[in-house]
């Protein structure tokens, strides 16, 4: 990386920072322009709302920001990025803007920035408010390469980007479908019924609303001890191996595989749903998994519980799916925020009241429509974090000169 350069910020283009035109002016907000707040940064790269809005009046008590202009947070919260994503920005005094000059690549020094974030954070006065002024700012140094090469990291870092907004997109639409289709499928059926009132709201006439309990247990796992584990043998999956739709692999812990026999009622078997007991629900959504032939052999952590079907007239593939209904969800959201360690127990999970159709084929074809949009949503957050994962790679590896632009060829 001998043609790198050591640059402090100061000399990648002009540092602008920003104001706050007076708050008791009511004719200066509430317009059309962005006053960006560093509440506004870290929400995609680049900022094209806020959540302050200007009037013309006020905008003019701003110096305006042109497109692709970099923000750096710079009080509070150091570190936190953005460009501008339109020609009617400004920001407030927490920002830090760089417009950069015609030698530096306005995307390559966001990424820049991004993979320095804990360099600048160092670099703040540590008062009661960690404060990164202009001067400490524009004297920062930045490693960067000549702007041809400066562009195509850039443009390979925001392919990966873009890929990443692009299934992002895909889970959020799908969620948004997927609540309005339940809403529809729990309240009317399919079968043109009239509607009955209940405890938990309008629903086919035929159907019943009853505790879950009366059709399904949910077991909890057993407390292994950690004199229990061994190197290698059964996996034991506990609450910090359940995400949100898929097992992941944290601190591993493994049992003896004799443990099979011994604890056979913790035992877990292909198709398997499992919900976790301690903070069920996490700011992505709730903590389940199914579990499929390549997690097994495995044991159950007695902080996570497993759904059972005890009555024939309930379809297992209905029950998953009401399990991710508001009539779960809602309850173990509102006991989620209640406690920094929130706890749901089998016996309060079997008391929820659930809607069940007493035709087995409508049970059936509900189960078939909503799990064909939960397969759709967990591949799309797969593909979020393998691409989250090679981002986070390309751009350590990129922004080191570790690997060259020259060896790699990502197209979209």
């Amino acid at each position: 990386m001998s043609d790198w350069r050591d640059r402090q910020v100061k000399d990648l283009g002009e540092i602008v920072t920003g104001r706050t035109p007076s708050t008791k002016r009511k004719d200066f907000y509430d317009g059309e322009y962005n006053l960006i707040s560093p509440a506004d940064l870290d929400n995609g790269k680049y900022i094209r709302t806020a959540h302050k809005r200007l009037t013309k009046l006020g905008f003019e008590k701003c110096r305006a920001l042109p497109k692709d202009a970099v923000l750096v947070g710079c009080i509070g919260n150091v570190g936190k990025l953005g460009l501008v994503g339109n020609d009617q920005s400004a920001t407030n005094q927490q920002i830090n803007a760089l417009i950069c000059n015609t030698e530096s690549d306005p995307e390559f020094v966001y990424y820049c920035f991004h993979e320095n974030r804990d360099k600048l954070e160092k670099r703040a006065v540590k008062t009661t408010v960690p404060i990164l002024n202009k001067t400490n700012f524009g004297s920062f140094e930045l490693r960067v390469p000549p702007l041809p090469e400066q562009k195509k990291i850039a443009h390979i870092l925001s392919t990966v980007q873009r890929a990443i907004e692009a299934q992002e997109r895909i889970i959020q639409t799908t969620t948004e479908l997927k609540k309005a289709l339940m809403h529809k499928l729990f309240t009317e059926g399919l079968r043109f019924e009239p509607q009955k009132q209940t405890e938990i709201g309008p629903v086919p006439e035929s159907w019943e609303v009853v505790p879950l309990g009366k059709y399904a247990r949910v077991l909890n796992g057993y407390a292994f001890k950690s004199a229990d584990y061994v190197p290698d043998g059964v996996w034991l999956i506990r609450i910090s191996n359940v995400s949100t739709g898929f097992l992941i692999d944290k601190d591993d812990k493994y049992l003896p595989t004799s443990f099979l026999k011994e604890r056979s009622a913790y035992a877990l078997k292909a198709g398997d749903l499992i919900l976790s007991l301690t903070r069920p629900i996490i700011k992505e959504g709730m903590k389940y998994c199914f579990i499929e032939e390549q997690h097994l052999p495995a044991l159950l952590n007695q902080r996570v519980g497993r759904f059972e079907i005890t009555d024939p007239r309930l379809r297992k593939d209905y029950l998953f799916q009401i399990i991710f209904s508001p009539y779960f969800i809602a309850p173990l959201r509102y006991m989620a925020e209640g406690s920094n360690q929130p706890n749901v127990s089998p016996t309060r999970l079997e008391g929820f009241q659930i809607p069940i159709p007493g035709d087995m084929e409508e049970q059936k074809q509900i189960a078939e429509l909503l799990t064909a949009l939960n397969r759709k949503m967990e591949l799309a957050k797969q593909k979020t974090f393998q691409l989250q994962d090679l981002f986070r790679t390309l751009l350590h590896e990129l922004m080191t000169a570790k690997t060259r632009v020259h060896e790699l060829e990502i197209t979209a």
